[in-house]
């Protein structure tokens, strides 16, 4: 019987985890960019000694900004103090368990005195699994926000640098593994299917259900009902994004969401002093205040059993899902995107969508 190798004796040399190793005292938007710079999704904090106090993810500012913590505060408050850890004696076969039983995909690697070892990622434990879960793209709107541009060809094969809308959609949820896709299409939806066929050309295994009469957002995932049986995405067709999908899924995950939306913030300034009166009293007045809003961001992912509640062949929308879910009590969830976003809706925003592509896709022009 083979021996299992501890994770000392298997590294000989450890792995330099040094760009993601912060003390508490900094700034929330400094971590931020160690995070997104970095490939482990999080950050590890410890304290003068290396002795490790906690980690703070990409879930962890997320849920700052949604309750509006400034991004120059500290991750003091913010952070997660009591990460799962394993020690530098265990083997790989402990720590995959651990991470399995967890529901975790990093893990902290400490020594007796728990100071900072090293990190092990799961997927680098494990051979990368095919990701079953689907990603419904939305593709069947009539565009007529952008016509003239879409009087031959549907919204989401729009040119954005120099593929398709929906090509850069593909090829993102292909880059975290996604690569079973569902089209529901409607309007010229013979030019989708010439151009991406079965998928093989892309890297991903395309399906296409048409809507035979417009059924909205949500309606269409009632063609789905005998075809998901794992979590799945839902993106609009139109959505130039770099939001990152896996991100989404372990968030999903982690909160053990029936359904979870992704939202972006949305200020809306008002150009006039408001004042503030009860019967004709005036108790404040507000110099033209800032209001800030979570607004739907047209990308979702869902549980299967979400297709129990909508309703068959009839027209159906998302927020009229989410308020059904939540009526029934159900686990539901935002997602707030930092990403780049853009809905590419209306000619000055496809314009824009143009302009942008080069800089916030990294794609030489």
């Amino acid at each position: 019987m083979a021996v299992k190798k501890s994770y000392l004796e298997r590294s000989r040399k450890m792995k330099n985890i040094d760009d993601i190793v912060v003390k508490e005292s900094i700034s929330i938007i400094d971590v931020l960019k160690i995070i997104d710079k970095s490939s482990k999704q999080l950050a590890i904090v410890v304290d003068d000694n290396n002795k490790l106090l906690g980690t703070i993810s990409d879930g962890d500012i997320r849920r700052a900004l949604l309750k509006n913590i400034p991004l120059t505060e500290s991750v003091k408050n913010i952070y997660f103090k009591n990460p799962t850890i394993a020690d530098i004696n265990n083997s790989r076969e402990e720590i995959i368990n651990i991470c399995k039983v967890k529901k975790i995909h990093q893990i902290p690697i400490v020594d007796a005195e728990g100071n900072l070892i090293g990190l092990e990622v799961l997927d680098e434990l494990i051979s990368r699994e095919k990701k079953l879960n689907k990603a419904v793209l939305m593709v069947g709107g009539l565009g007529t926000r952008l016509q003239p541009l879409t009087e031959n060809i549907p919204k989401p094969m729009l040119k954005v640098g120099n593929k398709p809308i929906l090509e850069t959609i593909v090829e993102k949820f292909a880059e975290f593994g996604y690569t079973n896709i569902v089209m529901c299409v409607n309007y010229k939806s013979d030019v989708i299917k010439k151009y991406f066929g079965d998928g093989a050309e892309f890297g991903v295994s395309i399906e296409y259900v048409l809507e035979e009469e417009r059924m909205g957002t949500a309606g269409a995932l009632s063609l789905l009902k005998e075809k998901i049986t794992e979590q799945f995405f839902v993106m609009n067709g139109d959505l130039l994004t770099n939001v990152n999908f896996e991100h989404l899924h372990n968030f999903h995950v982690s909160n053990n969401s029936m359904g979870t939306m992704c939202v972006r913030d949305y200020d809306f300034q008002v150009p006039f002093g408001v004042v503030d009166i009860e019967n004709t009293k005036i108790l404040s007045i507000t110099e033209k205040p800032l209001h800030k809003f979570f607004v739907n961001a047209g990308i979702y992912m869902f549980n299967p059993e979400v297709l129990d509640f909508i309703p068959q062949n009839k027209f159906y929308d998302m927020p009229s899902l989410f308020k059904k879910l939540i009526s029934e009590g159900k686990n539901i969830n935002s997602f707030p995107l930092r990403e780049y976003w853009l809905d590419v809706g209306r000619i000055e925003e496809y314009e824009k969508a143009n302009k942008d592509f080069y800089t916030d896709f990294n794609v030489p022009k």
